[in-house]
């Protein structure tokens, strides 16, 4: 392996990537992102810094405490989010099986306890933003996806919130976007206009009158 392990740039001093996977456990899942990300709205060096203690399997939630930064093995560092992006995921019971199976299968790495690892480097495993892209690219082209990208699966998740009738706050505080105007800005179009909803709220209404006639007939008649 060439090249510097990755370096946290925190108050506590550099963090250190971590060691090899113990033996008798399979090395790290290189899909192990792509299964998860569609029901989780990470950006890749979220998802790519997370640890083992960052996940609340009781209360159901993901904090977002740190990002991978960096495009090769010698740039690799550990930073914090984003401004503005640290924030508690609320997620599946889904979701917390997927990854609960990939932790059993794939040992964490190191003393942080890194959940997902780059097998085709042992010592410095953490995916930055080559790696990832080109393990993705191997995985959407076996899955016949190729023009989907890693950051389009973050914009599933959205407009899936978004279908769900989720408000503009919650997808904001979902995907970690500093302000709403940011989120209204890329998905505004997603949204039902007030001509959408004026006409499912007088849909619903005519449906509750006209299924409450024939019940209103059958007492007055029985």
């Amino acid at each position: 392996m060439h090249g510097a392990r990755p370096q946290a740039r925190h108050p506590g001093g550099p963090r250190r990537a971590g060691a090899h996977a113990p033996e008798s456990r399979p090395t790290q899942d290189p899909a192990g992102t792509s299964r998860c990300a569609p029901l989780l709205d990470l950006r890749l060096g979220e998802a790519a810094g997370l640890q083992v203690g960052d996940i609340d399997f009781l209360r159901r939630t993901i904090g977002v405490n740190r990002q991978i930064q960096g495009s090769t093995d010698k740039t690799t560092t550990v930073e914090p989010p984003k401004y503005g992006s640290e924030r508690t995921i609320h997620v599946p019971r889904e979701l917390l099986t997927l990854v609960s199976q990939h932790i059993a299968k794939f040992a964490p790495r190191g003393d942080e306890r890194w959940i997902f690892w780059n097998p085709n480097h042992a010592d410095n495993g953490l995916w930055n933003h080559n790696s990832a892209g080109q393990a993705w690219r191997t995985t959407r082209r076996a899955a016949g996806l190729e023009a989907f990208t890693l950051h389009d699966l973050r914009h599933f998740y959205a407009s899936g919130l978004i279908a769900d009738n989720c408000d503009v706050v919650t997808v904001q505080r979902a995907l970690g976007h500093s302000s709403p105007t940011i989120t209204l800005g890329t998905y505004a179009h997603l949204w039902p206009s007030a001509e959408d909803k004026t006409r499912a709220a007088a849909t619903s209404l005519m449906r509750t009158v006209l299924s409450a006639k024939p019940a209103a007939k059958a007492a007055q008649t029985s």
